[in-house]
């Protein structure tokens, strides 16, 4: 591993996940933030008490990102077998809760639609 490109990260999503499962989680995300760009483009502020909701629930995310990786592809912190493996098993937790707090402010936003209080 002298040059870490993103194309091998890709690689190694791929691996981990299958291609189809992989592509799938890349389509879901990428539909979620184009909603949630909707949302903020829509109310022209970003609500402090969803958004506060939406951190709240980062632990959960980050939780869940572990156990679906360590779900899906049967493996466990005995598996990590080199740099490129620490990388993106630490990405795991961080990603999921960023995701899982893009996507409850979404949700919220997209349910109550903006208050007026929340500015």
């Amino acid at each position: 591993m002298e040059n870490p490109s993103f194309g091998m990260f890709i690689a190694v999503f791929e691996e981990m996940f299958g291609p189809v499962l992989f592509w799938l989680m890349v389509t879901v995300a990428a539909a979620v933030t184009a909603v949630y760009l909707y949302v903020l483009i829509r109310d022209r502020a970003v609500s402090w008490r969803k958004f506060l909701l939406a951190q709240l629930s980062m632990p959960v995310g980050a939780l869940a990102a572990v156990v679906f990786v360590w779900w899906v592809t049967n493996s466990g912190l005995g598996d990590v077998g080199g740099p490129v493996d620490v990388i993106v098993l630490l990405g795991v937790p961080a990603l999921g809760a960023v995701g899982m707090a893009v996507f409850v402010y979404t949700v919220q936003s997209l349910i109550r639609g903006a208050s007026q209080d929340d500015g």
